[in-house]
């Protein structure tokens, strides 16, 4: 698989790029607001570990990354909700009290399935242009699609006049996904793009939804490398990983009714049941039992300034998502080993869903931009893919996007 076209070294500062003179969709973006519009963004996120272990009621340390979603809404007088994207050339138009109660296909769907879950809480939103603008890479693990949901969200509600909670706009977000979009994610994404701080990552109870914010010292950068293979979540493959957790549950239960998910299982009562397990069942289980105690590591290790140990709980994480939970691919791993013994590399691993995406990287900030140069060239030269690198810290989570301002005069829609 060859790859064309511009390639570019981003920090996560770095909004939009313009070339040879034509218009950043940012600078479209900003055209073609409604002088009435309020605009609301939400980050996506990198995961540094703890990966399939959101579904699972596990820990997962996410942080939100300096890419946001952006979505413009205004009211109309007409009834109809019209939904635009900077990105995609497709227009879509509904009636607000008559929206599809299927998804169609597009990117469009992801909006919908929030509308659908504000209609079921009885919210009443009327009609609306919404214009989207999202600087999160799709399909590269980064989680756009909840960057948007959450984003669409804070949208809708604005037209509402409704106050809702971070934690109840991640839960409605991740029913969106689940019911409406069909991948079946775990809370993660929704809740690190609500609750995400900048310079630090978040140590989130899957289960409780209990978080503590991480500090990430300053003289730390996150390198994210894209090796530009994509994949789509609602895809059967991580259904089936999902379908395969919950089969290992059922017979761990026989015999351990109290368990509900495997955070409940010890690796010794995995252990104990692995004869009555196939083998793929029982390696999906040992990784999802294994992550969580590396997640919880990972916060420790953290707190005690001991970047060697993250490093390290990353690269063994990356082997599990390879070896057992079968997620990753070659380019992944040529990615990972790109990278090692590299100046500035503390550890990394692939981060998202699997079957393509990203890398994240955990380098010391004085050799990030070396780095980054170093480790595209020789993936290039391994693959014959030219990536994508950003150089990265953690970022704030969703609000009101003050910073972008409306245009003078209103657009035709």
């Amino acid at each position: 698989m060859k790859s064309s076209g511009l390639r570019v070294f981003r920090s996560h500062e770095a909004n939009s790029l313009t070339i040879a003179g034509r218009e950043s969709r940012a600078e479209v973006f900003a055209k073609a607001l409604d002088p009435k519009a309020r605009v609301f963004r939400a980050p996506g996120r990198v995961n540094l570990i703890g990966e399939h272990t959101d579904y699972n009621d596990g820990f997962v340390l996410p942080s939100a990354i300096g890419f946001y979603a952006h979505v413009s809404v205004s009211p109309r007088s007409d009834g109809k909700l019209i939904l635009r994207s900077t990105e995609f050339e497709q227009k879509f138009e509904f009636s607000a009290e008559n929206l599809p109660k299927q998804k169609l296909g597009g990117w469009c769907d992801y909006v919908l399935g929030v509308a659908s879950q504000l209609s079921k809480q009885g919210a009443k939103f009327g009609g609306a242009n919404f214009l989207v603008h999202s600087e999160v890479p799709v399909g590269a693990g980064l989680s756009s699609s909840a960057a948007l949901e959450v984003a669409s969200a804070l949208a809708f509600l604005s037209l509402t006049g409704k106050t809702v909670s971070l934690k109840e706009i991640a839960l409605l977000c991740q029913r969106a996904e689940n019911e409406f979009v069909g991948a079946r994610v775990g809370i993660m994404d929704q809740f690190v793009s609500c609750h995400g701080k900048a310079g630090h990552a978040v140590l989130l109870d899957c289960r409780s939804l209990d978080y503590d914010l991480v500090p990430i010292p300053e003289r730390v950068k996150l390198v994210i490398c894209n090796t530009m293979v994509k994949h789509q979540l609602s895809g059967g493959e991580y259904n089936q990983r999902r379908a395969q957790c919950e089969e290992g549950v059922r017979i761990l239960q026989k015999s351990s009714p109290g368990t509900k998910a495997l955070r409940d299982v010890t690796a010794d009562q995995l252990e104990g049941h692995r004869a009555e397990m196939s083998d793929v069942v029982y390696r999906r289980c040992l990784h999802v039992v294994q992550e969580d105690a590396r997640v919880l590591a990972a916060k420790k290790s953290f707190g005690a300034g001991d970047l060697a140990t993250v490093g390290r709980l990353m690269l063994e994480s990356h082997a599990s998502l390879r070896d057992l939970y079968e997620v990753s691919c070659g380019e992944l791993d040529a990615m990972v080993s790109a990278a090692e013994s590299l100046p500035g590399w503390m550890g990394g691993r692939m981060t998202g869903g699997g079957f393509g995406g990203c890398t994240v990287n955990l380098i010391e900030a004085g050799y990030a931009e070396a780095f980054a140069a170093e480790i595209a060239e020789r993936y290039r030269q391994a693959t014959g893919i030219a990536p994508d690198v950003f150089v990265c810290t953690a970022a704030d989570g969703a609000g009101a996007d003050a910073a972008t301002l409306p245009a003078s005069d209103a657009p035709s829609w």
